[in-house]
């Protein structure tokens, strides 16, 4: 059993700005979440069996309470917001397990799927669809990967290290040490990637530093750390077997044609009659 788990949220940004790229009579009302399903989809066409896609249901969480310059929903496109909620009616009328967060991220979502996944001794690979460097930290060996669609790299824990030089498990503390632009927090001023990986392999997670190294700038470090650390306690499934994909509900047909995308209810039927036996070993390619 391989089990994918699709960052709903970044697919939905990736879309909608792609095809503003090629669509010059404006955006599409619901343009970017036809192509999350189409992409979704087509995982499906291609062997996947158990697919869970995570989305941010509102783009504040617990975060925001830590740190005021968190990352919030301001500057995000009216269009693009619009079709967030519209992208987890779909997948549900799709049939494929959708996680929406509120309190927590969709990471948060994707790091708790992965740890439920990787703790069952029935799935033989977890693959993460997602560019997101949080993401990184939930890498396990070769049996948790990390799919890059941007840059077509499929990532273990030697892609990991040899990309930030770190392993996996000290992603939150790189980037703690060299903030994150995209999630609203700095790091620790003067302290590169270069430099950061030198202080984690020299010393370990930031709790074991010496206190002469990073002095009166430990409290923000282990804050910004906090803020990296991807929550693995989310309330998602009780077995994996909920992320099978057994074909589209009654409701798609309805929602296809709100959508005026009549295609895609006659490939997820299609997909459907191609399933193979629940008990069959399936094998598959990798991603491309």
């Amino acid at each position: 059993m391989i089990i994918d788990l699709v960052d709903g949220t970044y697919e939905l940004f990736r879309h909608f700005y792609g095809l503003r790229r090629f669509t010059k009579e404006g955006d599409r009302p619901h343009g970017a979440v036809a192509g999350v399903l189409n992409g979704v989809l087509e995982m499906i066409e291609n062997g996947v069996t158990h697919v869970g896609v995570a989305t941010d249901h509102v783009i504040e969480s617990f975060r925001n309470g830590l740190w005021p310059g968190y990352k919030t929903g301001e500057g995000i496109e009216p269009a693009l917001l619009a079709q967030f909620h519209p992208l987890e009616d779909g997948l549900a009328a799709m049939g494929v397990a959708v996680w929406p967060m509120i309190e927590l991220e969709a990471d948060d979502a994707l790091a708790t799927a992965a740890r439920l996944a990787d703790e069952d001794e029935r799935v033989e690979l977890v693959r993460i669809w997602t560019p997101d460097k949080d993401l990184a930290q939930c890498v396990r060996a070769d049996r948790v990967l990390q799919v890059d669609r941007k840059s077509k790299a499929i990532r273990g824990a030697n892609d990991i290290r040899e990309k930030f030089g770190v392993a996996p498990a000290l992603i939150p503390d790189f980037l703690a040490l060299v903030g994150d632009a995209a999630d609203g927090y700095p790091g620790i001023k003067g302290i590169g990637a270069v430099g950061a990986a030198r202080l984690l392999n020299q010393y370990g997670a930031i709790e074991l530093f010496p206190p002469n190294v990073l002095g009166d700038r430990l409290e923000a470090a282990l804050l910004f750390k906090r803020l990296a650390t991807l929550r693995t306690d989310a309330k998602l499934f009780r077995d994996v077997e909920a992320l099978r994909w057994r074909g589209p509900t009654p409701a798609f047909a309805a929602w296809t044609e709100r959508m005026a995308a009549p295609k895609l209810l006659e490939r997820a039927f299609q997909a459907r009659a191609k399933c193979p036996p629940e008990s069959a070993t399936l094998t598959r390619p990798a991603p491309v």
